[in-house]
């Protein structure tokens, strides 16, 4: 007789996507990679706070509707209804969470740093358990006094990978928002302003990545009794198939098998 297995409970991933696209199409943009990197995380991928307030740059490609999370002008030292943003995504991350994790692209990143580094010196989600770790493509820092001067005072202890393309146009500004972070890992690709596609190399990296939160999740777990030793050995396994594995993703199975 087969006993049923209680459901896995998966660490929870806030997606937030581009400007003027959707979190349908950050969903699609992400199914780029290997599926089987983030099997075990649960993620959202919700729309932003306002529908589109002009043309979008994936007509065409992604049906509409479109949004932003909020607005700018040309030099990004101006927002609009950047505090209103901010203050909606705390709502939602407490009344949907609790979760794990954040990763966004572009304005979706740049948005999603700044909730770490505001949670990190308690000016936002006091009541909300730290943020873990941050997956950013093309991201960037706020660049007023104000802002900077609390989110990124002190470097951010999340851990994070960046993805930096070679040619986009974010380059520089990405390097940027990378070096407010503790020991990030940095990602680079040969591509543009988008989400990349991602090689052998690439793949083993991110998979290395996600293992290492996996194995530190089902750890923690362990230790308060709410898995069992072999749950945490197979999820760090499965977390590392299909592709070539580095040196580095292998120790860590390694080391979940001691």
């Amino acid at each position: 007789m087969e006993v049923a297995q209680e459901k896995e409970k998966k660490m929870k991933i806030l997606c937030l996507h581009g400007f003027r696209t959707s979190g349908g199409f950050l969903k699609k943009q992400i199914s780029k990679w290997d599926p089987s990197i983030f099997a075990h995380f649960d993620m959202d991928f919700p729309d932003g706070l306002f529908p589109a307030g002009g043309k979008s740059d994936i007509e065409g490609v992604f049906p509409p509707p479109y949004f932003e999370w909020f607005q700018f002008e040309k030099d990004f030292t101006e927002y609009t209804n950047l505090e209103e943003c901010v203050k909606y995504l705390c709502e939602y991350i407490t009344s949907k969470g609790p979760f794990d994790g954040l990763l966004g692209f572009s304005q979706g990143a740049t948005l999603s740093a700044l909730l770490l580094g505001y949670q990190a010196q308690g000016k936002v989600l006091k009541d909300h358990p730290p943020l873990k770790f941050f997956v950013s493509v093309s991201g960037s820092k706020f660049r007023t006094p104000d802002i900077c001067d609390v989110a990124y005072k002190d470097p951010i202890k999340a851990k994070s990978v960046h993805f930096i393309g070679d040619k986009d146009w974010l380059k520089l500004p990405s390097q940027d928002l990378a070096a407010a972070f503790d020991n990030p890992l940095i990602i680079r690709h040969p591509q543009g302003h988008t989400v990349p596609r991602l090689d052998e190399t690439a793949t083993a990296q991110l998979r290395g990545w996600t293992a290492e939160i996996l194995l530190q999740y089902s750890s923690r777990n362990l230790e308060v009794g709410k898995t069992d030793s072999s749950d945490t050995l197979k999820k760090v396994q499965n977390a590392a198939t299909n592709v070539k594995i580095d040196k580095e993703v292998e120790e860590i199975v390694e080391a979940a098998k001691a």
